[in-house]
């Protein structure tokens, strides 16, 4: 703060001690001290209250960033909920429009089926059902 250098000082305590007279120097210098460490604490707790205000600045700001970067999350969440509730629409649309579609073939083969009496193929595999009289000897088979 000052640049006093030890020299200095002893000059300023010797003219002191000449100036005020040997009873009065103790008081003095007790007065003096005691208010530089009131003045010191008041600087200290000035700057205190500085660095407050500021860290307070740059929490409001990152408070701000994170505020807007979660606004920015929230609507390309809601985007992609809206695009895929479109998509599964167009998707429900089409797959029931196909529903329908088939449906219209299907009742009309149905119906082409149950007018014409036709033998239906089957397959031999050569399991021909026998008849069985005992049951216990079917469960051995």
């Amino acid at each position: 703060m000052f640049d006093i250098g030890f020299s200095e000082l002893i000059v300023i305590a010797l003219v002191a001690l000449i100036v005020i007279g040997p009873e009065r120097l103790p008081r003095v210098a007790r007065t003096l001290g005691a208010l530089l460490g009131r003045a010191q604490r008041y600087v200290n707790d000035v700057k205190a209250d500085i660095q407050r205000e500021v860290d307070l600045d740059e929490l409001k700001d990152i408070k701000s960033t994170f505020q807007d970067a979660a606004t920015s999350v929230e609507q390309s969440v809601n985007q992609a909920g809206q695009d895929f509730q479109a998509a599964g629409e167009s998707l429900n649309q089409s797959v029931s429009g196909t529903a329908e579609d088939q449906a219209e073939p299907a009742a009309q083969e149905q119906l082409a089926v149950s007018e014409t009496p036709a033998a239906s193929p089957q397959l031999d595999l050569g399991l021909e059902s026998k008849p069985v009289a005992d049951p216990a000897a079917a469960s051995k088979v």
